[in-house]
């Protein structure tokens, strides 16, 4: 039986974080690294270390020490362009906790990692004080992320049936603080 320990990531997590959330977009989502898209996964210290209202947490595997799973908050809504201009309106930048980065390796999924980090990040969001929503978005095809996520919030937009043309495919959700 695997053991985890959950908490803020350090300095030296993160080469390892960095490795979780780089396999998953090549391996879970296909597209590789894409700049204007992963900018955070490269550089995560100065998108969620340092800013004061966002954070990074890891899941370590307390057998090996070794980073099993990430998750990161921060204070960015969603961009318009390329989301819909409607949710960049309904969860403006500076009051929408936006949940990124929920990834777990392969090997340690079906153990509650996603969900425990998932609860950590709203515990984070709600201790702030100044988040009015909890936002995210994922690909429908990534391993488990539609079942999850369904469990915890409500989709606002999936825009494989909402946006003309499936727009880039992603589904919307706000997930409740609680």
């Amino acid at each position: 039986m695997h053991s985890y320990r959950i908490r803020t990531a350090t300095a030296a997590d993160l080469d390892e974080a960095r490795g979780v959330m780089l396999d998953t977009v090549y391996r879970d989502f296909g597209t590789g690294y894409v700049p204007r898209w992963h900018a955070d996964i490269i550089d995560p210290e100065t998108f969620y270390v340092t800013p004061p209202r966002h954070t990074l947490l890891v899941a370590v595997d307390e057998r090996d020490g070794t980073v099993a799973a990430t998750a990161a908050l921060d204070a960015r809504g969603p961009a318009h362009p390329p989301n819909p201009r409607w949710l960049a309106d309904r969860y403006p930048s500076g009051v929408t906790a936006q949940l990124r980065r929920v990834y777990v390796r392969p090997e340690h999924r079906r153990r509650g990692l996603a969900r425990q980090l998932v609860d950590r990040l709203l515990d984070f969001a709600k201790a702030d004080g100044g988040y009015r929503a909890v936002y995210l978005h994922t690909y429908p095809h990534s391993p488990g992320a539609m079942g999850l996520w369904r469990t915890l919030g409500k989709v606002v937009c999936d825009e494989r049936e909402d946006v003309p043309g499936g727009g880039s495919g992603v589904a919307h959700f706000e997930i409740p603080m609680m």
